[in-house]
């Protein structure tokens, strides 16, 4: 009986052998650099990490690791970790774009939030500037010449008696002639008395403010009454 068949069969057996005691790669390179800009990047930004452009040349690295490498079961690890954290960051993100546009949305028949605008500021007081002004009166004032109550207005003024002004002295005195025309055309006048001096009028006095005394010069004369203004 031949032993070829077993000696061919035990060859085989060792080679088997052989290959099952290979030993792995060595670490990879190019995981230990993915690793550790995946580290730098992660401290950075945190999950905004798996959003950033940086973090494809992380991936591709990954990739090149070798798969007999000790480091590729880690390297294929870090791969679907980073797939799976992107896919959420991005629909968080959706999730907020979309709730942001959903808020700035007024929906139909909503009531509307614009603020009307403000009323407008009262009307400001009115100063009170006394009563109405009655416009020029009419007839002579102080100042007015006293000529012209001889011949002018109207001949409404007449000469009276002197009053003794006190500090003054003697001076002519008018009034108004008791015409109904006249109180009408002067209604300022009525019961008014006008003073001269120097040829205008000095002064308006009512004559309730006029007092008539009677002064005795001598023995007993006693002459005719005089009016005293002032006292």
């Amino acid at each position: 009986m031949s032993l070829r068949p077993f000696a061919a069969l035990l060859s085989s057996l060792l080679l088997l052998l052989s290959a099952c005691r290979r030993e792995p790669q060595p670490s990879s390179p190019e995981y230990q650099q993915a690793t550790r800009q995946f580290r730098e990047l992660y401290a950075q930004k945190l999950d905004e990490a798996y959003l950033d452009p940086k973090m494809g040349p992380i991936e591709a690295q990954l990739q090149r690791v070798p798969q007999d490498s000790l480091d590729a079961p880690s390297a294929q690890e870090l791969l679907q970790r980073i797939q799976r954290e992107r896919t959420r960051m991005q629909a968080e993100v959706a999730a907020r774009q979309k709730a942001v546009a959903s808020a700035r949305e007024i929906p139909p028949g909503a009531p509307s939030t614009t603020l009307a605008p403000p009323p407008p500021p009262p009307p400001a007081e009115p100063v009170d500037a006394g009563p109405p002004d009655a416009g020029p009166i009419n007839g002579p004032q102080v100042g007015s010449p006293a000529s012209e109550l001889v011949a002018g207005f109207r001949g409404c003024f007449k000469r009276g008696t002197p009053i003794d002004v006190e500090g003054r002295g003697i001076r002519d005195a008018w009034e108004m002639t008791d015409s109904t025309a006249c109180r009408l055309e002067y209604p300022g006048h009525v019961g008014t008395v006008l003073l001269t001096e120097q040829g205008r009028v000095l002064m308006l006095l009512p004559k309730s403010s006029v007092t008539t005394v009677t002064r005795t010069l001598d023995a007993g004369t006693t002459p005719p009454a005089a009016t005293d203004a002032g006292r």
